[in-house]
């Protein structure tokens, strides 16, 4: 069995679609449907069953798919291992970020490090954090930065994690309240524009609400995007609690005011987050190695950046 045949079987059963599962793998539709027939050509088995809600699994389906994901990781760890066993330097890195992260504090880091390894090449993908740990998981990026949910009991076995960063929260406000602060009752009765369930800002002003007794924030808006909500709050929608670094232009334009957030809570972890391998790809280890805190780059050395931590694998 081809990886490429496994890779776009677990596609289709992950979006129980053959149009979605080819944007995904980046081929045509009538080629995902011709690598499944392959596949069940070659296992002499039906994988999918066609329903109303989509594309399911069959019980063959099932039996196959954890299989699937094994074989791909351990494609993926024998490749690193050759690479690691001929001193390679060389590769390809697939990085995932946050939009706020990857344009206010990945870009400028990541333009150094390319300028320390000009034979790594690079790829950067925006997501949300979901989909960013989906995609780790799967191996189609090798780390993830994204913001650490302080309620979290920990990423599962596969992955491993650390620090990198504190970003500051701010509350922002439409123009002509700067400075100004409100206890949690008054901003209780006062609309937020929030990101979708699930991200970390969100979580913090719903928990921030639930543990003073004050149930859920009153919401004027939900949206994806850090600069749509601060063009919500600029026009006067509501409150809104982000990364400081995200909003940071739009405060000193005084489009926005800042004001005390009055929770316990106000920074977010910045982590990064990549799999666990026996042996780490040598241009995984090369950034794993070369991020200091805080985004600060390891001091370059003969044109390389030295290794200023040792690495978990």
């Amino acid at each position: 069995m081809h990886p490429r045949l496994l890779k776009t079987f677990l596609a289709v059963a992950r979006t129980r679609n053959v149009t979605r599962a080819a944007q995904e793998v980046n081929l045509a539709q009538s080629s995902v449907s011709d690598q499944i027939q392959a596949l069940e050509a070659e296992l002499g088995a039906t994988l999918f069953a066609r329903t109303r809600q989509g594309l399911e699994l069959t019980s063959a389906g099932s039996a196959l798919k954890p299989y699937a994901e094994q074989w791909l990781v351990l494609a993926d760890e024998a490749r690193a291992a050759v690479q690691s066993a001929s001193g390679e330097t060389q590769g390809s890195l697939s990085i995932g970020a946050l939009e706020t992260i990857a344009a206010a504090r990945l870009a400028g880091w990541l333009s150094g490090f390319r300028i320390a390894y000009p034979d790594i090449d690079m790829k950067l993908k925006i997501a949300g954090t979901g989909e960013l740990l989906r995609r780790l998981g799967e191996g189609d990026i090798d780390v993830a930065f994204c913001f650490d949910r302080s309620d979290s009991d920990g990423l599962d076995d596969r992955f491993a994690k650390r620090s990198v960063a504190a970003e500051r929260l701010v509350l922002i406000a439409p123009p002509g309240e700067n400075g100004a602060e409100a206890g949690l009752a008054e901003l209780a009765g006062r609309h937020f524009v929030a990101t979708e369930t699930g991200c970390v800002y969100r979580h913090l002003i719903d928990r921030t609400f639930a543990e003073a007794g004050l149930g859920k924030p009153r919401l004027a808006a939900e949206a994806g995007s850090i600069d749509a909500i601060a063009g919500l709050v600029a026009g006067g929608a509501g409150l809104a609690l982000v990364p400081r670094l995200a909003v940071a232009a739009a405060l000193e334009r005084g489009e926005v005011a800042e004001m005390t957030w009055p929770g316990t809570v106000r920074a977010a972890d910045l982590v990064m987050i990549w799999r666990r391998r026996r042996v780490q790809p040598p241009a995984l280890k090369l950034l794993l190695g070369a991020m200091g805190e805080d985004f600060a780059a390891v001091t370059p050395a003969c044109g390389r950046l030295r290794h200023a931590a040792s690495l978990r694998s």
